[in-house]
């Protein structure tokens, strides 16, 4: 069936190439709240903050571009529900991090802890993994090497998971008053809860997988 719709297709490799600048645009995101975490004190803060929201717009443009030749299109190289769901967990992690920079702003100097720079690092990993796994749906029949990428992005989880419950314990158990806790346990659901929507892109990606081997 997969080699059928191959032949319709031809060289046609359009929605791969959206859901790959899409997956990269969520890297991307994340690379640039990673500056803005940097840039918390500096001069040049709330141009990385306008950068962060201009990369949530791109990521959105390109959901929209996918929607659109979704609709001008018969024959899709895999199934369309499946790019659609792809391209939704996609754009879920920019929506995500936007949302996390906008946390910051509101009180940048509180977000300068160590944690949140680790669950950055976490999160960039992540989004990294989500890009091969999505250049990966051009050779849909690896399934081993998709399969492999996505125990790796399950790896990054675990231990974000575990990050997560040590910093919350830090947290309540620590000296801060009760604003302090709320205000910092948001941001650090937020950053967990990003990860989460890698892990989600990827078993999106592994499950089409399974389903073309």
């Amino acid at each position: 069936m997969l080699a059928f719709i191959k032949r319709l297709l031809g060289r046609d490799e359009r929605f791969f190439t959206l859901l790959e600048a899409s997956a990269q645009q969520a890297h991307t995101s994340v690379r640039i709240l990673r500056s803005l975490h940097s840039a918390i004190g500096q001069p040049n803060f709330d141009t990385v903050l306008a950068e962060l929201d201009e990369s949530r717009r791109k990521d959105k443009r390109i959901a929209q571009e996918i929607t659109r030749a979704l609709c001008a299109t018969f024959v899709t190289p895999i199934e369309r529900e499946d790019i659609e769901a792809l391209a939704n967990a996609l754009y879920k992690i920019p929506k995500m991090t936007g949302k996390i920079g906008g946390r910051i702003a509101i009180s940048p100097e509180r977000f300068t802890n160590p944690h949140v720079a680790k669950q950055l690092q976490m999160l960039e990993e992540a989004t990294a993994i989500v890009i091969r796994m999505t250049g990966l749906l051009r050779k849909i029949s690896e399934v081993e090497k998709i399969q492999a990428a996505y125990e790796n992005l399950q790896s990054v989880e675990g231990d974000a998971d575990k990050l997560m419950a040590g910093v919350l314990r830090d947290l309540y158990l620590g000296g801060a008053d009760a604003k302090e806790v709320f205000i910092m346990s948001d941001i650090y659901e937020y950053l967990e809860r990003s990860i989460d929507l890698c892990r989600d892109a990827g078993k999106v990606v592994f499950q089409v997988a399974l389903k073309y081997a």
